[in-house]
Formats: structure tokens, C-alpha cells, sequence
């Protein structure tokens, strides 16, 4: 009623940028995700990867379950490693499972 005609027409032509800028809180959202929450976790899973496959007879490792012990042997075709718990007492785990080596081996020195 109090509405002028040539105000209400000035309000429909900005149609293309104002749905623009109700997808842009949706992108940055999803920026601010990918870097607080996606990339560390990736770096984190590529850093646990490697220390997996660094693995050597002799480590002294921590594996998920709390257990530690002295890898004995590795199965390279496998996905499993031999840990002595104790003296005498041997487990097969998962390599996945080890959560942290507490002392690694140095390689043997080439002669």
C-alpha cells in the first residue's frame, strides 16, 4: 500500500549476485573444514603409514592395546609383525596397531 511501484521493481534485478553470496558461507565453511579437521588428520595417517613400514626387527614398539614389546619379526608380504612381549612369549599383531616406537634399531653398517 505504501509501495511505490518503482521500488518494488528495483528489487528483483539484483537476482544473479545475491544467489551468489548465499553459496559463499557454504564454501568457506567448507574451506575452514578442509583446514582445521581434513588436511591434519591426512598428514597425520601418511606420518603413521611411514612409521609403519619403517618398522625393523629389533624396534621396541607401543601397540594400540597398550602392550609394549620388541618386534622380532617382520613379514614383509604381511601385514602383521612378531612382537616378544615377554622373554619367551611372542604375539602376532597387526601392523596397523602399533601405535608408537619407543626405540628404534639402527641398521646394520654395511662393510
Amino acid at each position: 500500500m505504501f509501495i511505490t511501484p518503482a521500488y518494488a521493481q528495483t528489487a528483483g534485478g539484483a537476482g544473479g549476485a545475491a544467489g551468489l553470496m548465499q553459496f559463499l558461507p557454504l564454501v568457506l565453511i567448507f574451506a575452514i573444514m578442509y583446514f582445521l579437521l581434513i588436511r591434519p588428520q591426512q598428514k597425520k595417517m601418511k606420518e603413521h603409514r611411514a612409521m609403519v613400514e619403517a618398522l625393523r626387527r629389533g624396534d621396541q614398539v607401543v601397540t594400540q592395546g597398550g602392550i609394549i614389546g620388541k618386534v622380532s619379526k617382520v613379514k614383509e608380504g604381511e601385514n602383521e609383525i612378531e612382537v616378544e612381549i615377554a622373554e619367551g612369549v611372542k604375539a602376532r599383531i597387526v601392523r596397523s596397531t602399533v601405535s608408537q616406537v619407543l626405540n628404534k634399531t639402527e641398521p646394520a653398517a654395511k662393510t
